[in-house]
């Protein structure tokens, strides 16, 4: 497995570099470098500062315009930085082209992500989901190992024994990658015979975009002790608990959470974790609510359950943290439209309660407030599948 940033004793420094497409406005693009510096921040290198290019379309060499390149360059060089992190995917020949113009070390979004699951990983099987997704991001992008094989332009015998030893380690990679998929698949099979063994119990899954407080409501409701911490991806494993509330037991699962750009190998290698999320009766979707973009987070986990075929089933919204929700209140003197920033919180219960088709609550897990109203809910949608699948049972309610 690829070693992660924070096994290096002394802290990496680092700099962040996104671009600004047309028509993006400027407090998204601050937004996702937020992200990536709390990325950055995860996997253990300190973000020294932050370069932003507006730009039509990347640039396929450099993926940033010449201009930006030189400026990067300077400040790397004057303060000694370590790492240069986009925050997008770069192709194989601009990690190379980049690598050569900086002479650092270069990371986009899919890698640093990689790293990060890395870190967390701690059952064998989440090992082996992650080495299998970073051997498929490293695949393609062989041949930023054998760069130094370019300083001997021309040399002759040497072209070809780098190409020969370029094809061994794919060959090798390729291999690693068969066996890690094949002994993935005997755990999905394990796994699967698992939820299969759990028997005809309402299965409720939890999702959200990552650090949302979904394992903060799991230990709350299942009265577990699930690892929980203000990072992104402390969850990596999936967790199952049995809950009963009231009379009523069913199986809840803590899951990873979703992250914009999610990685599609990771989406693939994390197949037999997605599945909890598949095979549920009911999901609760926990949203972020004190966070200024909740609503694209809980977009991109919508879409995320749509590519899933998970789109389909009943949710529940859970907006969470409302202890550290912020607005301003708009003085009747100010001209400007009225903005999100204005909405109070009893606003925004107004709204989501008016146009979602989804039941919602509004709780603080971290103060147990409207613990209770969550509990019925969930009682009661879990109570309506059991149910109309077991009739008979009906007497239990």
């Amino acid at each position: 497995m690829i070693e992660p940033i924070s096994t290096v004793k002394q802290q990496e420094t680092a700099v962040l570099v996104g671009v600004q497409v047309k028509g993006q406005p400027d407090n998204l693009v601050d937004d996702y470098l937020n992200e990536l510096d709390f990325l950055a921040e995860t996997a253990g290198a300190l973000v020294v500062k932050r370069f932003v290019q507006k730009l039509t379309t990347p640039n396929s060499r450099t993926f940033i315009g010449t201009g930006k390149v030189n400026e990067i360059k300077q400040f790397v060089e004057e303060r000694e930085i370590d790492l240069v992190i986009f925050d997008d995917e770069l192709s194989a020949s601009q990690l190379r082209n980049l690598e050569r113009e900086f002479n650092r070390r270069i990371l986009d979004r899919t890698n640093l992500i990689l790293d990060i699951f890395a870190q967390r990983a701690k059952t064998a099987y989440a090992k082996t989901q992650v080495e299998l997704a970073q051997y498929q991001y490293l695949l393609p992008r062989l041949t930023r190992m054998w760069t130094h094989l370019e300083r001997q332009r021309g040399g002759i015998g040497l072209r070809g024994p780098g190409e020969t030893e370029i094809e061994t380690d794919r060959r090798i990679i390729r291999d690693r990658i068969s066996k890690l998929k094949k002994e993935l698949e005997g755990i999905d099979k394990q796994m699967s015979t698992q939820r299969k063994s759990r028997g005809a119990l309402v299965r409720v899954a939890l999702v959200g975009y990552t650090n949302v407080g979904k394992s903060t409501i799991m230990n709350m409701l299942s009265k577990s002790e699930v690892f929980a911490e203000n990072k992104l991806f402390a969850t990596l494993d999936t967790t199952v608990r049995k809950v009963v509330i009231d009379n009523l037991p069913f199986l809840l699962s803590d899951t990873v959470g979703f992250i914009r750009k999610l990685p599609h190998q990771l989406v693939e290698s994390f197949k037999s974790t997605l599945d909890e999320v598949r095979e549920a009766d009911l999901l609760v979707h926990v949203v972020d609510i004190s966070h200024p973009n909740f609503e694209e987070q809980l977009d991109v986990v919508t879409r995320t359950l749509h590519e899933l075929k998970a789109d389909d089933k009943p949710t529940l919204l859970v907006f969470n943290k409302i202890d550290a929700y912020e607005w301003v209140e708009k003085s009747e003197f100010d001209a400007m439209p009225v903005s999100k920033e204005n909405f109070s919180l009893e606003d925004l219960k107004r709204t989501w309660m008016a146009k979602s088709n989804s039941p919602c609550v509004f709780i603080s897990a971290k103060h147990k407030t409207n613990v209770e109203e969550l509990r019925v809910l969930l009682y009661n949608l879990a109570k309506d599948i059991h149910g109309a699948r077991y009739p008979k049972d009906n007497f239990l309610y």
